[in-house]
């Protein structure tokens, strides 16, 4: 059995952290001693190991008592959830980061602070099964919907202007010839 501060220096928490996770059913302290203290017994220093490894994730304290209290797994459905929010995460900072050296008007810097590089992304796209043509049509679609932001992005994969600009005329082209038919 562990006692309060034996469990909040095993994990580098404070007390009212560790409180506060027994308030909202996260882990509970189901023994006292005789003075009315808790106790953790080796199950519940499992659980907090588990709540510890979901929080590196960063999932929400309310979605790992869903995980634990759970009778069916649904892990994958939350970490599917959680890596959708990084992702969304990821790609508002990398345009952010994209907007700053473009305002700091220096355009002959590469962009190396970028974390993917266009044969990166192409290769990903490739991984997940897109075709050629239908990497054609995510050009073409971007440039539809949302032409300065697909000029923002191919930038932003580091491709050089006049690259850029071919790709997104043939993209404009492709479209005009597919709404003749």
């Amino acid at each position: 059995m562990y006692t309060v501060g034996q469990v909040c220096k095993k994990f580098g928490i404070s007390r009212s952290a560790l409180l506060y996770y027994e308030s909202i059913g996260l882990v509970k302290s189901g023994k006292r001693t005789e003075g009315n203290y808790r106790l953790y017994s080796k199950e519940d220093i499992t659980r907090l190991e588990q709540i510890f490894l979901y929080r590196e994730t960063g999932i929400p304290l309310v979605d790992i008592k869903t995980l634990l209290d759970s009778p069916k797994n649904n892990a994958s459905d939350i970490l599917e959830k959680r890596l959708k929010s990084l992702n969304n995460e990821i790609n508002k900072l990398k345009f952010q980061q994209h907007f700053i050296i473009k305002m700091l008007k220096n355009n002959d810097v590469p962009l190396e602070a970028a974390v993917i590089s266009k044969d990166s992304f192409v290769d990903i796209l490739k991984i997940i099964g897109l075709k050629e043509e239908e990497m054609d049509k995510l050009h073409r679609e971007f440039e539809r919907l949302y032409p300065e932001e697909h000029q923002t992005f191919l930038e932003f994969l580091g491709i050089p202007l006049d690259e850029i600009q071919l790709i997104r005329e043939h993209s404009k082209k492709v479209f005009q010839q597919q709404n003749n038919r």
